[in-house]
């Protein structure tokens, strides 16, 4: 992969991640769907329970809309890695998940994302949260 297919990737995979970011804060189950490859995993940040599949995690998001004291996740990535031979991308960045009534924050920490190009789309394959604030 050159340097601008890889800055491309870089962009497309930070414009999806905000993207993502988007659709948390509006509770917006059909934005999150397309991000997030059909057999998506994901592990949270303080009991470490994994979330198997698109169908898993968009009816835990679901759950997380409902309820009352609504968290809106914020996800802010600090470095994107584009694989040079593969069409997949590793992101780091930092995590907070603040109250929507009073902005408190409810929990913070560090966060990884594997991303992968499909039909030209990048999704996420896999993702790895640690709770530390």
């Amino acid at each position: 992969m050159n340097q601008s297919a890889s800055s491309a990737a870089e962009l497309a995979v930070r414009t999806r991640r905000a993207a993502f970011n988007r659709a948390i804060a509006d509770a917006d189950l059909a934005a999150i769907s397309p991000i997030l490859a059909r057999d998506c995993v994901m592990v949270t940040g303080s009991d470490s329970a994994v979330i198997s599949g698109r169908n898993a995690q968009l009816k835990a998001w679901k759950r997380e809309f409902a309820g009352p004291g609504r968290v809106i996740y914020n996800r802010t990535s600090d470095r994107v890695v584009v694989s040079p031979v593969e069409p997949i991308a590793m992101e780091y960045g930092r995590w907070q998940g603040l109250e929507d009534r009073s902005g408190k924050s409810l929990g913070s920490g560090n966060y990884a994302a594997k991303w992968r190009e499909v039909l030209g789309e990048w999704v996420i394959v896999a993702e790895i949260y640690v709770t530390l604030g």
